[in-house]
């Protein structure tokens, strides 16, 4: 893959803060210690104060997925080698004039034109500014010597409402084209999610009942144990509805669902996803109160400093995909945090045969932890009688690929994929539009007021949805 790769600058935003630390740079360091960068590769820092190299690599944790936690210091070398840090003020516009004069030196110095990666790893809330900078001081262009691409990579939240993502999105329009912007869901990157849709292509069996026909219902969940780690602005701004629900797993939905691409192009993926997403019936504004559910886990007021907070950190919605194959499918999306577990899972459960009742068979994509698929069946158990059991079969990650180095974890991903110029894994415009659209009237409706906010105790299994909505 590495001969894929050209040339490349990552310009990192927002480089001392605590996403950089925790994924953006141990994930630099597993793409160099494992040779998956291009041969001509720098990594520019972006910073407001005086950092060095040295005072940032040896203030993160670089290495903590290694097993014993140290880093391979002839990799480290390497990395400190292809790093350098850029002191500008983000405000100012002749900075952006020196931090390009920074980038031309850096490819005069290889002699050869690099494409640009311009990771924000800041808030969006506060990334306009820059995109608008980035753009009239020319750092959306192509290089000084010949020509090469300039991406743009973001992360969501995309706005937090349908109004705010199209300004946005047409905002970021008039400085970068959608071919350059690369926004970032982790979750589609994850090697689990990529699998749902090659389980379903390549074995026959199940792509053949999967519609309405064999499939009683889907239950996408995503459950956490933490609460909001101190991230109180955040969270009283955003909530889990915008959180997970807009954006992880309607697009864990999507995959889950999508219909059979006609090629594995990246175009062609977006406009099956695209399609699948507008097919999805946006919520009915008198239906918000028997098809969504929202929770509050006890102490989060008091942890927000606002007893008057209406924010969930529980949701819960069902949906109605109305195409041919999905019409009258059940599909409920749920995430919390301070649940019983931490797990992402994906369920599909298949219908009895008619005029049976037998328990039904399942199949459950592991996205998070312990990696796997498993399908429950039912067999007869030894004896006499005709009692039944239900047996696991199960592929988990860690042990069918237990001769691999693992997979690479979502940021790892994230970074090639966007080195390369493969935007399979990114959300178009168009896609984070249309998530909007299906939740507008639920962000609204839990807006007016607490009607129907349920306090539910941490470690339990949060609010119950009512059946038969």
């Amino acid at each position: 893959m590495k001969d894929q790769l050209e040339p490349a600058i990552i310009v990192i935003f927002g480089i001392t803060g605590d996403l950089a630390g925790r994924y953006l740079l141990p994930s630099l360091y597993h793409l160099f210690k494992d040779d998956l960068l291009p041969e001509q590769v720098e990594i520019v820092g972006v910073t407001r104060r005086d950092v060095s190299v040295q005072d940032l690599l040896t203030t993160t944790e670089l290495c903590v997925m290694e097993s014993n936690n140290v880093c391979d210091p002839v990799v480290l070398k390497r990395m400190q080698g292809r790093l350098s840090m850029f002191k500008m003020d983000l405000d100012n516009g002749d900075d952006y004039d020196q931090l390009k004069n920074h980038l031309d030196d850096i490819e005069t110095k290889h002699g050869i034109c690099m494409n640009r990666l311009y990771y924000l790893s800041i808030p969006p809330s506060v990334y306009r500014p820059i995109v608008e900078l980035l753009g009239e001081h020319k750092l959306n262009g192509s290089c000084q010597h010949s020509k090469a691409a300039t991406r743009l990579l973001v992360e969501k939240p995309f706005g937090h409402d349908l109004a705010s993502a199209k300004e946005l999105i047409d905002e970021t329009g008039k400085q970068f084209r959608e071919e350059q912007v690369y926004r970032i869901d982790h979750y589609l990157a994850k090697e689990t999610v990529q699998n749902i849709l090659a389980f379903r292509l390549h074995n026959p069996i199940f792509e053949a009942l999967w519609d309405n026909r064999y499939v009683a219902s889907i239950d996408i969940e995503a459950k956490e144990t933490i609460g909001i780690e101190g991230r109180t602005t955040f969270y009283e701004q955003t909530g889990a509805l915008r959180d997970f629900v807009q954006s992880h797993l309607l697009q864990l939905l999507a995959a889950t669902t999508m219909e059979r691409p006609t090629s594995m192009g990246s175009d062609t993926i977006h406009a099956t996803r695209l399609r699948l997403l507008d097919a999805i019936e946006p919520m009915p504004s008198d239906k918000v109160a028997e098809r969504a559910v929202r929770g509050q886990y006890e102490g989060y007021r008091d942890e927000v400093h606002n007893p008057d907070s209406i924010v969930e950190t529980f949701a819960a919605v069902r949906l109605y995909i109305q195409n041919s194959r999905w019409e009258d499918t059940p599909v409920t999306i749920r995430t919390g945090k301070t649940l019983n577990e931490k797990t992402t899972t994906i369920n599909v459960t298949f219908k009895h045969p008619e005029g049976t009742t037998h328990h039904p068979n399942v199949l459950t994509f592991a996205v998070q932890p312990r990696e796997g698929i498993n399908l429950d069946l039912y067999v007869k158990r030894p004896g006499f009688d005709n009692e039944m059991q239900a047996v696991p079969m199960d592929f988990r990650y860690e042990r069918n690929f237990s001769d691999t180095n693992g997979h690479p974890n979502a940021y790892e991903r994230v970074l090639v994929d966007a080195v390369r110029g493969d935007r399979t894994l990114f959300a178009t415009g168009d896609e984070v539009l249309a998530s909007w659209r299906i939740l507008q009237s639920i962000i609204e409706a839990w807006a007016r007021d607490a009607e129907g906010l349920q306090i539910y105790r941490k470690g339990s299994t949060g609010p119950e949805f009512p059946h038969n909505q």
